[in-house]
């Protein structure tokens, strides 16, 4: 699969706030979402050869839910030698409270 940088896209507000809703109600994790900044995820972007990012579930050893940043190439492979984000801040304990998402 070639990765031409333009994979995504949006979605509807309506339907991202009740996904999230949704999300929140099953209770299926203590953590709503991942902060990620956006010095961290330019620096992932502008590796050499980055032409989109996979985002993987994983769990530490604490078994707490992570998010992984990986880049990709253009033919969607990891960046073997490229960065991996985690170590994002998370919701809770991280809430503003003010999105339009975090609330019901």
């Amino acid at each position: 699969m070639k990765i031409t940088g333009k994979e995504g896209g949006p979605v509807d507000r309506a339907i991202a706030k009740r996904w999230a809703a949704r999300y929140r109600r099953a209770g299926r994790g203590a953590v709503n979402c991942h902060i990620f900044g956006r010095e961290r995820i330019l620096e992932l972007l502008n590796q050499e050869g980055c032409m989109g990012v996979k985002i993987y579930y994983a769990l530490n050893e604490q078994d707490e839910q992570q998010l992984l940043l990986v880049a990709t190439d253009v033919d969607g492979n990891n960046m073997e030698d490229g960065l991996i984000m985690d170590k994002s801040s998370t919701c809770p304990p991280d809430c503003s409270g003010s999105g339009d998402l975090d609330n019901d």
